[in-house]
């Protein structure tokens, strides 16, 4: 090549490395909501987000303690109606209402919390195990958690609750045993979760890879499997947080939750607010069977979204039913005209295989 001709070569400037973002945590997520879906999903972030600050901010929220019925010393009128003094009436007990009902949502968030994190950190090591050594391990694991899991929830978590408890009912106690009750009927929905989507991939080419450089098998379960088979665990552990609000209502409603003096709880006030229904007392029980509805409400809404969202098949069937004529992108792939496509496979980021049918609805994944 002459002087001329390579002053006459374009210069190619190497690539400048840009450096990604990163947003907002959840704001993607949010993004990828619309229409109904969207307004589902800010309704139930918001019942859930103030959940979550009553029970944070309950001492600073609530005029009275959650068990007092004194006030400068005159004792509180028992059964009084709603009013300016006490905004949501008095119990039979003399203590107010609207107290109970926000230091209720403390005890419930604890509970949850608990029982949530105790849940995850028995139940999703137990699945990778089982899933991925198998063999006899597998089988006992197996029976095992089918036992658990065929047992009436309410009645494990009763059993279990009398077991920890153990006739004692303090405040930390109570709500341990509380959070251990619920514990053992969450950890088999776990388990099965887990264990079916690690047997699923564990014969996967990266999983073989990574056997094959002498990873061991820890390695190999919490750094190339765990994060590929906890993709639904968002979603289950905000529908078990809704599961876990009825099961400790359930407890406290039978007796077999936490004192009214250690702790408020909303299911033993319904207990006690039976009696006052047929004397037309209808404040000591509305309020607090409604915090259990709108928590319960909140957080089925936020699971049942991001279920949406995250499943990949709801998410391809809800493209291709929303409009029909229209090019639509599925899995980073465009696809001009869904409606004349007779099959139509598109590789999702997962690895696996979504089937688009002529009639606008997803066929089943195939690996």
């Amino acid at each position: 090549m002459t002087a001329p001709e390579l002053l006459n070569e374009p210069v190619i400037a190497p690539p400048v490395p840009v450096k990604a973002r990163r947003g907002i945590p959840g704001l993607r997520l949010f993004s990828m909501t619309a229409g109904l879906q969207r307004v589902t999903l800010i309704f139930g972030l918001s019942l859930v987000g103030f959940f979550v600050l009553a029970a944070i901010f309950a001492p600073l929220i609530a005029p009275y303690g959650f068990a007092q019925s004194t006030a400068d010393g005159v004792d509180f009128a028992r059964q009084q109606a709603p009013s300016a003094e006490h905004w949501f009436g008095t119990s039979v007990r003399g203590e107010d209402v609207f107290s109970r009902v926000i230091f209720g949502a403390r005890t419930a968030l604890f509970v949850i919390a608990i029982s949530l994190v105790l849940s995850l950190f028995v139940g999703v090591p137990l699945g990778l195990l089982s899933g991925y050594v198998g063999r006899w391990l597998d089988r006992v694991l197996v029976l095992f958690m089918d036992a658990m899991y065929a047992f009436p929830t309410l009645l494990l978590a009763i059993v279990v609750s009398i077991v920890v408890a153990g006739g004692r009912s303090t405040s930390l106690g109570g709500v341990l045993s509380a959070a251990v009750a619920i514990t053992a009927v969450f950890v088999p929905q776990y388990f099965r979760v887990v264990r079916n989507a690690t047997i699923a991939v564990k014969n996967e080419p990266y999983v073989d890879a990574a056997r094959v450089t002498g990873a061991s098998t820890t390695r190999i379960l919490f750094r190339h499997i765990f994060a590929n088979v906890t993709q639904s665990l968002p979603v289950i552990v905000t529908l078990n947080g809704s599961e876990a609000i009825l099961t400790l209502a359930g407890l406290g409603f039978l007796g077999f939750g936490i004192e009214p003096t250690q702790a408020a709880e909303w299911g033993y006030d319904l207990n006690k607010a039976l009696s006052d229904v047929s004397n037309g007392i209808w404040w000591t029980g509305i309020f607090p069977g409604f915090a259990i509805v709108l928590v319960v409400l909140g957080m089925t809404l936020v699971g049942e979204s991001l279920n949406e969202v995250l499943n990949p098949i709801l998410r391809t069937r809800r493209s291709v039913a929303s409009a029909p004529g229209d090019a639509i992108t599925v899995a980073g792939i465009e696809v001009a005209d869904p409606a004349e496509l007779d099959r139509a496979a598109v590789t999702q980021t997962d690895g696996k295989n979504v089937d688009l049918v002529k009639d606008g609805t997803a066929g089943k994944e195939t690996p």
